[in-house]
């Protein structure tokens, strides 16, 4: 996992370096994971997989559905979908949102809902991940700057289900000293830079 990442939003008559568009916009993620490559690289980090293991990767519709017209409309920034179904959201936030965890848990709980049609099992649904990119702390009193969230017993700690997991990633915590060998903080630390370069865990 060594091949480099160019990102192409940058100025070709500039020898600065710097971006035209950082990926923390909405447009420029939203592009970066247009690319099939890019996708699987970055779903490879949250996983904690090796990229090759990623067979395919594909974009979704990312309006949630609705039963009326007044229910609440979610639009996601991006909603890729695994080969195992797995659904995965990825939510760029640049400015702190009032109840944020509140609009993630519903999206969340939407892509879940939405998998199945009127008659189908509930064995059929398959694991639903929510990604948060923020450009914040979304956690002040701690500086953990990526963490995974997931359904435990308050009790005895055990999982009760990995069908609906959330990743935080709050990019204003990244360390100074960054380890070379976690794949998610390296890609935090390109989307939060102002300059282009290399990225590790890619292709």
């Amino acid at each position: 996992m060594t091949q480099t990442l160019k990102t192409s939003f940058t100025d070709s008559n500039s020898n600065t370096g710097n971006y035209i568009m950082r990926p923390t916009v909405d447009y420029c993620f939203k592009e970066l994971m247009s690319n099939p490559k890019v996708r699987q690289g970055f779903v490879a980090a949250l996983l904690k997989v090796p990229p090759n293991t990623v067979k395919e990767t594909s974009l979704l519709p990312t309006f949630l559905s609705r039963a009326s017209e007044e229910d609440k409309l979610g639009i996601l920034d991006v909603l890729i979908g695994l080969t195992d179904g797995t659904r995965i959201d990825m939510e760029m936030q640049v400015a702190s949102f009032f109840a944020w965890q509140n609009r993630i848990i519903f999206y969340l709980c939407k892509m879940y809902s939405d998998q199945l049609k009127k008659g189908e099992d509930y064995d059929k649904l398959k694991k639903c991940i929510h990604v948060s990119i923020l450009n914040f702390k979304h956690f002040p009193d701690d500086e953990e700057c990526c963490r995974t969230i997931h359904l435990h017993d308050s009790k005895t700690k055990d999982l009760y289900s990995d069908l609906l997991e959330i990743q935080i990633l709050e990019l204003k915590k990244l360390p100074k000293e960054l380890p070379g060998d976690n794949d998610v903080i390296s890609w935090m630390r390109f989307f939060s830079g102002k300059k282009t370069g290399g990225l590790s865990g890619y292709g």
